[in-house]
């Protein structure tokens, strides 16, 4: 697996240190896990099984009429 390297101010590697160690992971592991998610552009496993599946009917409720309000100029 390649290694990537960078340079990020100390403030932001101490922030991103706390973050890991929140979610019990390396940094590596929670820089890739970042990584994964930015560039991850496929659909989840059957999203597209929902289209269609909506057998219910769109009617839109009455709406509520707006209350008067004093002008504050």
């Amino acid at each position: 697996m390649p290694q990537l390297h960078c340079y990020v101010p100390e403030e932001i590697a101490a922030q991103l240190q706390q973050k890991a160690e929140r979610l019990h992971l390396s940094m590596s592991k929670y820089l890739a896990l970042l990584i994964r998610k930015d560039i991850g552009n496929q659909w989840p496993d059957d999203y597209f099984e929902l289209f269609g599946s909506w057998e219910g009917g769109f009617e839109r409720p009455e709406q509520a009429t707006y209350e008067q309000r004093e002008v504050l100029f």
